[in-house]
């Protein structure tokens, strides 16, 4: 029983990042940063199979860039919402274009 209670309050929800390719047309790259209860890999397979995909994910998304986020994860519905937009916000204040992050 110990070992569900610490599953619970660890979480199972993770925070990922898509290297997006010429997102806006001009040749430059972007990131998609995005939340999920699905692994991260299940997650981005379903934006590629448009299973409740992003649009820009689904037609420039390349790879996932688990060196910004595998060390995050998981964790509880409520900090990986947090953990999403700081993300976002970490990547937009180094110079990247980024999508997603709500």
């Amino acid at each position: 029983m110990r070992a569900r209670t610490d599953d619970r309050a660890k979480g199972h929800h993770s925070v990922y990042v898509v290297y997006l390719r010429d997102p806006r047309g001009d040749g430059k790259a972007g990131y998609y940063v995005g939340m999920t209860g699905l692994s991260p890999e299940q997650r981005f397979d379903n934006h590629k199979k448009g299973i409740k995909a992003a649009g820009v994910v689904r037609r420039c998304g390349e790879r996932l860039v688990p060196r910004l986020y595998a060390h995050l994860n998981p964790m509880p519905y409520a900090k990986a919402l947090e953990m999403e937009g700081l993300l976002a916000d970490s990547l937009r204040k180094r110079g990247y274009v980024v999508f997603g992050g709500h």
